[in-house]
């Protein structure tokens, strides 16, 4: 596994760190010295994406900044290339030295319109990360856009992602972001490799694709809770476009009735929620 090394910026702060909502699926995370963006979509509410095949979605609610208004980053993590996900202002305006992690699908579509930095991980494999004494290593966890395979295959194949970040061989925090997944059997093997997950960033929505679901609903991102079992989780992905049919209220009712031992904390666009590692 290559390293992706990053010159050592001022002074790392360990102590704490925060996740910044823009919407969508697209946050700022900061920690370690370290400043990630991921899934970036900018676009104006009332502007629309192209999502393939003909289908095409409106953005509902105004993004909570844009590109000029970001902290410099040093990479993105993004879940796959759809419009929503990596949209017409981020291919204008993000810096194209960026390096952007992601699928092999997406790296190979990034390239052409001039972002020639990725790393391509399938599920399961991982991308080692180093700026001055922090480290952060990105693994892809299992995730499928649909549950019908006719139609996930027509769909891009999509990743979660694992971000570990530590401070030399000192393990710190652990963030599990699920990407645009339905429910799966894959899901339960994230709990047999990592059972102490932090925070997670749970992708909601019930976006539909022809009349059928390629994110979770409310009540299922709720389920993948249970099965994944953060100390803390977020919704995001929730109501920014107009494929999507189960917006927040969904999730809260879902996450009042669940035995979940989660915490659930909710973010509007242009929140941040503070972490601090345990110890």
């Amino acid at each position: 596994m290559a390293v992706l090394r990053f010159p050592e910026g001022e002074s790392a702060d360990f102590s704490q760190g925060e996740v910044y909502f823009i919407g969508n699926a697209t946050t700022v995370i900061r920690f370690g010295g370290i400043t990630i963006l991921t899934d970036p979509a900018f676009l104006h509410k009332g502007d629309h994406v192209d999502l393939g095949h003909g289908m095409w979605a409106r953005r509902e609610v105004e993004p909570a900044c844009q590109v000029g208004d970001l902290p410099p980053i040093d990479l993105v993590i993004l879940s796959h290339y759809h419009g929503d996900h990596f949209d017409d202002v981020a291919a204008r305006e993000l810096d194209k030295d960026l390096p952007i992690i992601s699928t092999a699908d997406a790296v190979g579509k990034l390239r052409p319109i001039g972002f020639p930095h990725g790393y391509p991980l399938d599920t399961w494999e991982s991308q080692l990360v180093e700026k001055g004494e922090a480290r952060l290593q990105i693994t892809a966890m299992p995730a499928k856009h649909a549950t019908d395979d006719a139609i996930a295959a027509l769909l891009m194949p999509v990743n979660g992602h694992m971000l570990e970040f530590s401070r030399g061989d000192q393990h710190l925090y652990r963030v599990y972001i699920t990407g645009d997944t339905m429910l799966n059997d894959r899901l339960k093997d994230i709990p047999r490799f990592y059972s102490d997950i932090d925070l997670g960033l749970i992708h909601a929505g019930g976006t539909t694709f022809l009349i059928t679901l390629v994110t979770m609903t409310g009540e299922q991102a709720v389920r993948a809770v249970k099965i994944t079992r953060p100390r803390t989780a977020i919704p995001i992905h929730y109501n920014d476009f107009s494929v999507f049919m189960s917006g927040l209220d969904d999730f809260k009712k879902a996450a009042a009735k669940s035995s979940a031992a989660t915490q659930f904390y909710y973010l509007d666009h242009g929140e941040t929620y503070t972490f601090r590692p345990e110890g």
